[in-house]
């Protein structure tokens, strides 16, 4: 018989409304942008060709907005831990990521109840605010399944 070891992590009651979430450096590479558009199956031309990305007015590729959509998940999701699961993501898209920049996210704790807690975020680059929105998490508790 396998002995099994509590998961660790934070706790729908260790949360705090108000809280900051820690910055998350994202290095914006040419490989990150392409990649995530074909694994994302996102095959517009303006994710993974410069020359035609320039020809419709961008500088050049940049990130799609599943990956900005997934990039937001994660960064809450990694700061939330094991007992939480993303029930709803929305955000706006703003200046666009392209190769060569950082997004640092940031977030905080707007609200809490329920079981469930409302996190805001921002995506920023150097041109300015890629994405900005909320992510929203149930918590639940060891053994059982997310609300």
């Amino acid at each position: 018989m396998t002995a099994t070891l509590p998961l660790a992590g934070r706790r729908y009651e260790d949360v705090v409304v108000g809280e900051a979430l820690p910055e998350l450096a994202i290095p914006l590479t040419r490989t990150l942008i392409v990649s995530t558009a074909i694994a994302t199956r996102d095959f517009q031309d303006v994710h993974h060709d410069p020359e035609l990305a320039r020809e419709r007015g961008s500088k050049d590729v940049f990130m799609n907005i599943l990956t900005s959509n997934g990039l937001a998940g994660r960064f809450v999701t990694d700061w939330a831990g094991p007992f939480a699961t993303i029930r709803r993501v929305k955000i706006r898209l703003g200046a666009p990521n392209h190769p060569g920049d950082t997004m640092t996210m940031t977030g905080e704790v707007v609200s809490k109840a329920d079981g469930l807690v409302e996190v805001t975020v921002v995506g920023a680059n150097s041109l300015g605010n890629h994405l900005s929105g909320t992510v929203t998490i149930a918590y639940r508790t060891e053994g059982t399944d997310a609300r």
